[in-house]
């Protein structure tokens, strides 16, 4: 996994994380790779690993069962469809609307392109 600069890699690595969950490489109840596990595999701190299992499960989107691991948890891809929607809405959003704005691009515009790309 190649790490960006501009987001915190343990908010990368839980990326990675809901990314799998929302494309059934991982299911509910499912036991995620333990911390050791991730962070040999992504060849990373453990303690970054812990920091992305911690937010992951601060957010219901994995839970701990005691001495077994992390598992996926129950509704876990509402949770991340609602985080990811609200973080497009709030910080993706209103770029591309000045973006949009500077360039004269109108709503017409961006409807023409969004009909073709779902189409």
């Amino acid at each position: 996994m190649e790490f960006k600069d501009n987001k915190p890699i343990y908010l990368q690595i839980a990326s990675r994380i809901c990314d799998e969950i929302l494309t059934h490489k991982l299911s509910v109840d499912e036991r995620i790779p333990s911390v050791r596990e991730y962070a040999a595999i992504l060849e990373v701190n453990t303690n970054t690993v812990v920091r992305s299992f911690e937010y992951l499960q601060n957010n219901d989107i994995i839970y701990n069962k005691r001495g077994m691991g992390f598992y996926v948890a129950q509704g876990a891809e509402d949770v991340i469809m609602n985080i990811r929607k609200t973080a497009f809405l709030k910080d993706v959003l209103p770029d591309v609307f000045a973006e949009m704005k500077i360039l004269g691009i109108g709503l017409e515009e961006v409807s023409d392109l969004w009909r073709q790309y779902t189409s």
